[in-house]
């Protein structure tokens, strides 16, 4: 995926039941972010932030939708557990995660692992991918994301 591409001709299942085909989101602004695993840390954090703040992009014609690998379950005991508010779209088979390219090999304490780089995607309204952040950082992220709405 890069700068100026369209969203992608994918369906996803979502928390709570339903799918979310993200090419039919055009109209509004589209913020993907993709993370590692639910109930982690840092996962959790970013999570948490982007709720807290989902009625600011919302009030920006923009709708945020979190990605990782984790299954429909898993997202719905998250959402519960965190009181999130963002959609958590499941992709278990890490089709849309390899169409972003943040499917990558990860090294902790030596063990070498597939898994989500976490990375964020902004998309205009006509679909079209305008702002990446990959290899992102917790602290203070939602509100880079939020200014760079606010710039559209």
């Amino acid at each position: 995926m890069h700068i100026g591409q369209k969203l992608p001709n994918v369906t996803l299942p979502r928390d709570g039941g339903g799918d979310v085909d993200l090419s039919k989101l055009t109209g509004k602004n589209v913020v993907l972010f993709f993370y590692p695993r639910d109930n982690t840390p840092g996962c959790t954090k970013e999570s948490i932030g982007f709720s807290h703040m989902k009625q600011e992009f919302s009030d920006l014609n923009t709708v945020v939708y979190g990605v990782s690998k984790d299954s429909v379950s898993s997202h719905d005991k998250f959402v519960a557990k965190q009181d999130l508010t963002v959609p958590l779209l499941s992709d278990e088979h890490t089709d849309l995660c390899e169409t972003f390219g943040v499917w990558k090999e990860k090294n902790m304490y030596g063990k070498k692992f597939m898994g989500i780089e976490r990375s964020t995607f902004l998309f205009n309204t006509d679909g079209e991918l305008v702002q990446e952040w990959r290899k992102v950082k917790v602290p203070d992220h939602v509100e880079s994301v939020l200014l760079a709405v606010k710039d559209l």
